[in-house]
């Protein structure tokens, strides 16, 4: 029990140790992703100011239009939701930790930028003092879940050898 309890505390020690590499390069996809929204939605605010208009009234008279200025008007809407939220990421991620950006996890769920960083993502040794600390946590969180679930599993079945007798 205590081999699969170790080998269950390596794999985590591995996988936690990846953690502060994934979180730096999620970081610089998320920070070019707010950068290039920010173009996009800088555009769209120029062009409205020119007409003497503020970002809400030139998104109505999109939808007024064709059924094309009605898709434009909602494409553009999401991309200001989705600026705005990448932006609020970015800006809580800013300047934290790996430790500090492992207890906001909600901060890395962005569906694209997530698939995009695993697909280019390669594991590197953790040569930092944070992927050590991670390793170690890893480590002990691996061993711990394991040991627990075989222990669990263990006595589960001597309760069942230790059945009552009947004389």
């Amino acid at each position: 029990m205590r081999a699969l309890a170790l080998a269950g505390g390596i794999a985590a020690c591995a996988g936690f140790s990846q953690f502060p590499e994934y979180s730096q390069q999620y970081y610089q996809r998320l920070s070019g992703a707010v950068d290039e929204l920010a173009v996009i939605v800088a555009d769209f605010d120029r062009d409205a100011t020119a007409l003497g208009l503020d970002r809400g009234a030139a998104i109505q008279q999109l939808e007024l239009g064709s059924a094309m200025g009605e898709a434009r008007a909602l494409s553009m809407s999401r991309v200001f939701k989705r600026h705005d939220r990448l932006s609020e990421d970015l800006s809580q991620l800013q300047g934290r930790t790996s430790l500090e950006r492992a207890f906001t996890p909600w901060r890395f769920t962005e569906p694209k930028l997530a698939q995009e960083t695993l697909a280019d993502f390669r594991p590197a040794v953790p040569l930092t003092f944070e992927g050590i600390g991670f390793a170690a946590m890893g480590l002990a969180v691996g061993y711990g879940l394991i040991s627990i679930v075989l222990g669990f599993l263990a006595n589960l079945f001597r309760r069942k050898d230790r059945a009552p007798q009947v004389n």
